[in-house]
């Protein structure tokens, strides 16, 4: 049956499911399933109801905070080369249905945006009815919706397909990559071809993760050594990068309320737990003494050289810094009561309104310092020491820097400094 036949029939399908007669073919079960939650939920088959959409500065913090980011050159790779010819656009989409990137053909884009498929948009089955996107949300598995499959009439020519995308570390669904175009463009081999790169793009991500385990546990390897006891460093989902005194697991659950301090661990009991760079240091306690992390050296004295080091029960670990990092730290050290986003914005930038890059460089630098950075306001932790030791030529102080704060510093401070 050719794409227009089958166009046809579906809409027949449709009609007879809406109206509740018997139609002349079953629609395939996972359409069947999505049409049954659209009528219980009383979304309208002719007009889907738009949600609001993202500003751009949403749609960059959603896009800075998504380990979708780390896979699009995959999926790209993937996709791209073979979307001008068949006509089609890729879209990626968060976990919430929200379109955060989109690429393609710039015809299809032009005829996506009168459909309102575009960056920022909500595409949650609730919202628009069955679609590639939002299905393969409800559905967790891969989806193609052809014509009349989809629910609201409005997206009736078009086809998509679309495959969920997971993050191997802990099987969150982080969203989906979907392939779309007009229905002349429809082929029964679209969706394998999207299941098949978006599996790439997870093996990617696992890569990632055992690259991140193998830094981990090249700073977690010396302290081990010199640790008596049973004790190991996991990441932040409890995978496990090194061990001592104890049989190697994979990985180890952690509860929720986890961070620095004495915590339970599950199979492990009681837990001293220290902050490392991409994880945590865990010691099965074996007595009523010992803490987190007590006391951090910002060193900025060398240009170009800026390092974090942290001092903790176990021994210490440093961090080096990029150059926002570095002047980020420097305006907290100065500031023990914190700062909050819209302030570290004014002060880096002279600019109070760009709080989205402030907020994703921090969530950048917490990765590192989880247990020594708190936010709300950002600040360094209470019981934590800083000491800022800064060049012997305050005009040497981040030669970089135009932050306010740091132009400060540089004509009227010298010497190192103690933040207790």
């Amino acid at each position: 049956m050719d794409a227009r036949a089958a166009a046809r029939l579906l809409k027949g399908v449709r009609a007879a499911a809406l109206a509740g007669d018997r139609p002349p073919a079953a629609p395939r079960p996972e359409i069947a399933e999505s049409w049954r939650r659209m009528l219980a939920r009383g979304v309208h088959p002719d007009r889907d109801a738009r949600s609001r959409m993202l500003s751009a500065a949403e749609t960059e913090e959603r896009r800075h905070a998504s380990p979708l980011r780390e896979i699009l050159p995959v999926l790209r790779e993937g996709l791209l080369p073979a979307l001008d010819e068949s006509l089609h656009i890729m879209v990626v989409a968060d976990a919430d249905g929200r379109l955060l990137w989109r690429e393609g053909h710039s015809s299809i884009l032009r005829k996506a945006d009168r459909l309102g498929f575009a960056v920022g948009a909500d595409w949650d089955e609730a919202v628009v009815g069955t679609n590639g996107v939002g299905t393969a949300l409800v559905a967790r598995r891969p989806v193609q919706v052809f014509s009349a499959e989809h629910f609201v009439s409005s997206h009736h020519d078009w086809t998509c397909a679309g495959a969920p995308v997971r993050d191997p570390r802990d099987g969150r669904l982080l969203g989906v990559v979907d392939v779309s175009g007009p229905l002349a463009t429809m082929h029964p081999a679209t969706l394998t071809w999207v299941s098949s790169v978006a599996r790439l793009a997870e093996r990617e991500l696992r890569l990632r993760h055992l690259e991140s385990l193998e830094r981990l546990r090249t700073v977690a390897a010396p302290l081990l050594a010199r640790l008596p006891g049973r004790a190991l460093a996991v990441d932040p989902n409890g995978w496990t990068a090194a061990v001592t005194g104890l049989a190697p697991a994979e990985r180890i659950p952690l509860p929720k309320a986890f961070g620095p301090g004495r915590v339970w661990v599950p199979r492990l009991g009681e837990c001293v737990v220290e902050p490392l760079p991409g994880g945590w240091l865990l010691r099965v306690a074996q007595d009523r003494h010992g803490t987190a992390a007590t006391r951090i050296v910002l060193d900025l004295s060398r240009a170009g050289c800026w390092s974090a080091t942290v001092y903790g029960p176990s021994g210490s670990w440093s961090q080096e810094l990029s150059p926002r990092h570095a002047e980020l730290l420097f305006l907290l050290a100065e500031s023990p009561r914190g700062h909050s986003a819209t302030e570290l914005a004014g002060e880096l930038f002279g600019d109070p309104t760009r709080t989205v890059t402030v907020r994703a460089e921090l969530s950048r630098v917490r990765r590192h310092l989880a247990g020594v950075l708190t936010h709300r306001p950002y600040r360094f932790a209470e019981d934590v020491e800083v000491e800022l030791i800064r060049p012997e030529d305050p005009a040497a102080l981040l030669p970089h820097s135009t932050a306010p704060s740091v132009v400060r510093a540089r004509l009227g401070r010298t010497g190192p400094g103690m933040i207790p």
